[in-house]
């Protein structure tokens, strides 16, 4: 499933954008035919940031969706959008897009995850600096930093890697990619050895599903696995 911002020109979020996509974060949540949900801003900006009436709920609906959500960056992400494009798991972009979370130019306080989700995906001294001036990174700094996986050289670039990106995750266990999910996410805020045991307990859920049953007789076949997300 795509998500596609049309608000030309910045693609700004505005209150009923926003109700739009937490509906469709909550039609990919329930609907086993979808694997990943797609996040993109039409033409060449990604997000210049949202509207003031817009739901606080929204970047938190998207960072817990439990199957993998990307951030298809083909241009500016600034602001809230920078901080919505955060909360992806996975954020492929062009080279010539920019990255900022410019709110203290304005006197204001990032307020949907910025100042949490930067440094820990980034680290305390690059977030620090890219808050505090509100300065603005270019893609292969972005890239430098880990805010990104991929970097393209172009749009044509850019829509083949995400393409070949979801055409992987399509081909993977639905099942054991929400458990993965899972297991990554909370356990960022566990000790080790309590990550450990979570990881434990997820993989003895999965032995009990039909797609962990596939994936095996599958492999005994020589086949690709048919999974069906249960």
């Amino acid at each position: 499933m795509t998500a596609t911002f049309v608000h030309p020109p910045l693609n700004l979020i505005d209150a009923s954008m926003a109700a739009r996509l937490m509906q469709l974060i909550e039609e990919a949540e329930d609907d086993d035919s979808i694997h990943a949900l797609v996040v993109v801003g039409a033409r060449d900006t990604f997000c210049g940031g949202f509207e003031p009436e817009v739901d606080p709920a929204l970047v938190e609906s998207l960072a817990a969706l439990g199957k993998p959500t990307l951030a298809i960056i083909n241009g500016d992400a600034l602001d809230e959008g920078l901080e919505l494009a955060l909360a992806a798991d996975l954020r492929l972009s062009t080279a010539n897009a920019r990255f900022a979370l410019g709110q203290l130019t304005r006197g204001h306080l990032p307020r949907f995850g910025g100042t949490q989700r930067l440094p820990r995906l980034i680290g305390v001294g690059p977030a620090l600096k890219m808050l505090l001036t509100g300065g603005a990174i270019d893609g292969a700094e972005a890239l430098r930093l880990r805010l990104l996986t991929y970097l393209a050289p172009d749009p044509i670039a850019l829509k083949k890697a995400a393409d070949e990106l979801l055409a992987v995750l399509d081909a993977r266990g639905p099942v054991a990619a929400r458990l993965v999910k899972e297991a990554v996410l909370k356990g960022m805020d566990m000790t080790l050895g309590q990550g450990i045991r979570l990881e434990e307990d997820l993989y003895a859920l999965l032995q009990t599903t039909v797609d962990r049953a596939e994936g095996v007789k599958a492999f005994m076949e020589k086949r690709k696995p048919l999974f069906k997300g249960a």
